[in-house]
């Protein structure tokens, strides 16, 4: 199996890689290929986020918060109409981030479920 990220997740940005190529440079062939298949099943596109953001300007503010798992800002952002419309639309600027923290966090877990 080829070890090239770029191929095995071509939607990853830089960052992702980077972080991807540190945590998987350890492993062996049999490892790396069941980490990829978790990471893969449990990661989220950025550009899903960005979408899900968007429709929270169109009234169902939150529901990208609560697709990361942060149910809590999630539940503030449905009750406040997304702090105002202000939180929704510094999101939908910060969405790449909110998908990296997302995805690293599902990157441990996976790394863990293979060791």
């Amino acid at each position: 199996m080829t070890r090239d990220l770029y191929l095995l997740i071509p939607s990853a940005d830089i960052q992702e890689m980077e972080y991807l190529k540190n945590i998987t440079a350890n492993m062996d062939d049999e490892e790396f290929r069941r980490f990829i298949s978790v990471y893969q099943s449990r990661r989220v596109d950025p550009q899903l986020i960005l979408l899900l953001a968007a429709i929270g300007l169109l009234g169902i503010s939150g529901i990208h918060r609560f697709y990361i798992g942060q149910v809590g800002m999630g539940i503030l952002y449905f009750l406040t109409a997304g702090l105002c419309f202000i939180g929704t639309i510094i999101d939908m600027v910060n969405y790449k981030n909110l998908a990296f923290e997302y995805n690293r966090q599902k990157a441990e877990e996976s790394r863990a479920l293979v060791s």
